[in-house]
């Protein structure tokens, strides 16, 4: 992005963020029907296993579906609120988001409860109707009792401290202890740089996304309403997202707030002056960007 040469704060994160783990498990209702499978081979005359065929357990089902799109909602919000931190999927979020996290993270969960709850209510229903819908691909003996499928729902998550230093208490001497706290500084240090690339990239998708449907001369845009909303949700957002107090950062962040707080998309829509002055603001901001 900007600088790879930034003086990131790497000390002070461990008391301006923490680390958070979200796990959504939903039941795909999903079966491998081998025999099937096995006939579309012979009907197209493969010499080996060519293709699997899964079928729908619950085909039609809008209940299952919708949990489906909520557990997307949830992860998707919780990504805009944090940064990546380690590929086993820990995200970084500030400290100063935490509580407002909390809460909402609260009432996703609750929403998601209430959702699978409903879904179970109904299940045998589903079941009689998959029966109508599938026909001969239809086999009771494929649906797990209600119980089963019940555990096959879950939302967790934890909360744990960024670790500051290499903790490691192993019995390999010092110069061993030495070499994994030098690599586990190194880690640290890209892992920091890259949650602070994730929080840019945001920024800049967001702000091009925006100068291209500001753009006139590609034809009329449809501004939705939403976008100038979205815009200054992340202007908001880079206040907490920036944990290294990354100066170029927080400049382009006022300069966000200097030049489109206030300004609506149905004000965008009306004045096609304030339209080419805002694109031309934007643009003047993508200019910091090196991609």
């Amino acid at each position: 992005m900007i600088q790879d040469d930034k003086d990131f704060a790497y000390s002070k994160i461990s008391s301006s963020a923490m680390l958070v783990d979200l796990s959504i498990s939903v039941w795909t209702a999903r079966k491998l029907d081998k025999n099937v499978s096995a006939e579309v081979d012979a009907s197209k005359n493969t010499k080996t296993k060519a293709g699997n065929y899964h079928k729908n357990l619950l085909a039609g089902s809008e209940k299952l579906a919708e949990i489906g799109k909520l557990s997307s909602i949830i992860r998707n919000w919780s990504y805009s609120q944090t940064s990546p931190w380690s590929d086993a999927g820990s995200r970084l979020l500030p400290s100063t988001l935490f509580f407002d996290y909390k809460a909402k993270l609260a009432e996703y969960e609750n929403m998601f409860s209430d959702a699978v709850t409903e879904f179970l209510g109904e299940y045998d229903v589903l079941v009689t109707k998959a029966a109508f819908q599938l026909g001969d691909l239809f086999n009771r003996e494929e649906y797990p009792a209600v119980d089963k499928v019940r555990s096959k729902f879950g939302m967790y998550y934890t909360f744990s401290p960024v670790p500051e230093a290499g903790d490691f208490r192993v019995d390999i001497g010092e110069a061993g202890i030495k070499e994994l706290q030098e690599r586990y500084a190194s880690a640290y240090k890209v892992r920091i740089e890259a949650s602070m690339k994730d929080v840019w990239d945001k920024t800049y998708t967001a702000l091009k996304h925006l100068s291209t449907k500001l753009d006139e001369t590609k034809g009329k845009q449809k501004l939705f309403d939403s976008m100038m909303d979205n815009t200054e949700e992340l202007c908001n957002l880079l206040k907490h997202l920036n944990v290294t107090n990354d100066m170029q950062l927080e400049e382009l962040r006022k300069e966000m707030q200097y030049n489109l707080s206030g300004i609506s998309t149905n004000d965008l829509r009306k004045d096609e002056d304030l339209r080419i002055s805002t694109k031309s603001a934007v643009d003047e901001m993508l200019k910091k960007f090196s991609i």
